[in-house]
């Protein structure tokens, strides 16, 4: 693995919001109530995730992001201020309240309802006022937690630009071919594929998408098709406590490696072990390693 002493620019624009944990006994089926033996907060937002997740991994990052005019989008912006990320472009609406996630977890497994709130209120003009910063970037990260026209938009634009984007297709979406020609890479979890691109021939998808699809699941296992064979790469650990935030993790040490100038392979495997570290704590965000302690 090669790590220069220059810092890579990333510019994350994607969600915020506040991740409500209910630890159950078992995750509630249709019509059932079940009783939480206790709960917990972290922050959470799968932008928000991979900003603090680069910006730990030794990135000079720019969030573009939107948050409430509430106490917890103040406690949201202190937050990635603490954790080295520039929030000039994290605008605030009086409109709707800060994100929510609401969670369910049993056992390592677990199910989720968002309520995206202000995140919606992510806008193009946001992207237009952060382009110095997306010209002199390294890389420009995306998700699927903010509108599609500002997702398009952005791609678009750092592509105009001559900048690699990056894209963690979650929540699955289907995508128009555009954007999945124009990005650089494409993270996805396995059980999305079919919503992703309208087909679950995962093979011939790889295929397609050769060196640029990188497909994973929750034993925190990547595959991808690198123009001659599959590769196939694990770092599933049994003491694995948490398992939210592990593709956000895989995905901020896959971009800080290919910035670094890795082979794909070794991306790969950096992102895995990112990603396995993430699963050892709890929270998306407040177990993601910083570089030191992975080299």
């Amino acid at each position: 693995m090669n790590f220069s002493s220059e810092h890579p620019k990333i510019v994350v624009i994607g969600s915020c919001s506040l991740d409500l944990i209910l630890y159950t006994d078992k995750i509630p089926s249709r019509n059932e109530t079940v009783m939480a033996r206790h709960s917990e907060n972290y922050f959470g937002g799968k932008g928000a995730n991979q900003a603090v997740g680069t910006a730990r991994l030794g990135a000079a990052v720019h969030f573009v992001g939107c948050v409430g005019i509430d106490p917890l989008g103040q406690q949201i912006m202190r937050n990635l201020v603490n954790e080295n990320v520039n929030v000039g472009f994290v605008y605030e609406t009086d409109q709707e309240s800060t994100g929510i996630a609401y969670v369910t977890s049993c056992n390592g497994d677990f199910s989720v309802v968002v309520d995206s709130a202000a995140n919606k209120n992510v806008k193009i003009k946001q992207i237009d006022d952060a382009e110095r910063y997306i010209h002199s970037s390294s890389l420009v990260l995306l998700q699927l937690e903010i509108p599609m026209e500002v997702i398009e938009y952005t791609v678009k634009k750092a592509k105009s630009l001559g900048k690699m984007v990056g894209l963690y297709a979650s929540p699955g979406t289907r995508l128009n071919e555009q954007i999945l020609d124009d990005v650089d890479f494409i993270i996805a979890r396995s059980n999305e594929l079919s919503i992703i691109f309208g087909e679950d021939k995962r093979e011939e998808i790889l295929k397609k998408y050769f060196n640029k699809l990188f497909v994973r699941d929750e034993t925190n296992s990547t595959i991808y098709y690198d123009g001659a064979e599959m590769k196939y790469f694990r770092n599933e650990n049994e003491s694995m406590v948490y398992k939210m935030g592990m593709g956000d993790a895989f995905t901020s040490g896959f971009a800080v490696a290919l910035c670094h100038k890795n082979t794909i392979e070794d991306c790969v495997k950096f992102g895995n072990l990112v990603s396995s570290k993430v699963s050892l704590g709890k929270g998306a965000q407040m177990a993601l390693p910083y570089l030191k302690d992975l080299l």
